[in-house]
């Protein structure tokens, strides 16, 4: 048989064509992927952990802008725990003070890996079983199309004379020749789109996967839900105590501050007083005595 005779095989034909719409399939999502992922890898690789707790809106707004990645960046966001503080007034200036002393940024209480996973962005992304299950077809239609070319080489064979014996066994020795070739090109065909398939998910899908895996890791501290309570159990303990030494010395303190109060405006106050009756009861004195009458003023005082 010549290469001629090979391609016109129907047989062989549905091969090689079943063949190429797979491997244009598969190149397709895979690019399709690994331009979602590059975008997303690019976006995220603009963000510092020291700097997310002020642009996680910018990061949010982006992530439920964006089709590809939003149903797993709204179940990853339920899982974060951010930096929370309190305002403290001091005087006219506000103070803020950080609820615990642990979390400084914005962390996750899950492993990033477990949301954006291989799955969730990638073959899920597609018909992922149906590009692992297409080297199965292509192999089946080996012995598929090899023992129906066998049958109808069978089935050709005419013994009815000595000159359609030979023909028809010359035909049926082609017919097996071409029925083997089938099984040749559908096994040939399902290693190389095997290894096609391998080498371009890894390059397009895997690497920018494992890209984002890592930057998210480095943004998003992983904690413990256990560990982020046991720190606020902490701080209320630290704040209760506090409170309570506070309320122990208030009376001490309040004592100590009325009695700066009196000693500071009242016992000046009453000693002006005093002193102006005295001035008072000196300048009556000194009238009496002139008219006279001193006896009965000095009886008033």
């Amino acid at each position: 048989m010549n290469f001629k005779d090979i391609f016109s095989d129907i047989p062989i034909l549905i091969v090689l064509l079943t063949f190429l719409l797979s491997i244009c399939y598969c190149i397709f999502q895979y690019l399709n992927v690994n331009k979602n992922l590059k975008a997303i890898n690019k976006f995220i690789s603009g963000f510092k952990r020291t700097d997310l707790n002020f642009r996680f809106k910018e990061m949010d707004t982006w992530m439920l802008s964006n089709p590809y990645i939003a149903s797993i960046w709204i179940e990853f966001k339920n899982t974060l725990v951010f930096s929370e503080s309190v305002a403290l007034k001091d005087g006219n200036d506000y103070q803020y003070q950080e609820v615990s002393s642990t979390v400084q940024n914005v962390q996750t209480t899950v492993d990033p890996l477990y949301f954006f996973d291989e799955e969730a962005l990638v073959t899920s992304k597609f018909n992922y079983r149906l590009v692992q299950a297409i080297p199965t077809v292509l192999t089946g239609f080996g012995p598929l199309f090899t023992f129906m070319k066998i049958a109808i080489a069978f089935g050709m064979i005419d013994f009815s004379s000595p000159d359609k014996t030979i023909n028809s066994v010359a035909a049926f020795m082609n017919g097996m020749q071409s029925a083997a070739l089938v099984s040749v090109v559908a096994v040939s065909s399902s290693l190389i789109y095997l290894l096609i398939d391998k080498l371009l998910y890894q390059k397009l899908c895997k690497q920018p996967l494992g890209q984002i895996q890592n930057n998210l890791g480095e943004l998003f501290a992983s904690i413990t839900s256990e560990k982020f309570l046991y720190e606020l159990l902490r701080e209320s303990k630290i704040q209760n105590n506090s409170a309570a030494n506070l309320i122990g010395t208030m009376p001490k303190q309040f004592k100590t501050a009325f009695n700066e109060t009196v000693a500071a405006n009242l016992v000046p106050y009453l000693e002006n007083l005093i002193f102006g009756l005295n001035q008072l009861n000196k300048q009556m004195k000194e009238i009496a005595k002139g008219s006279g009458g001193g006896d009965e003023v000095d009886g008033l005082f």
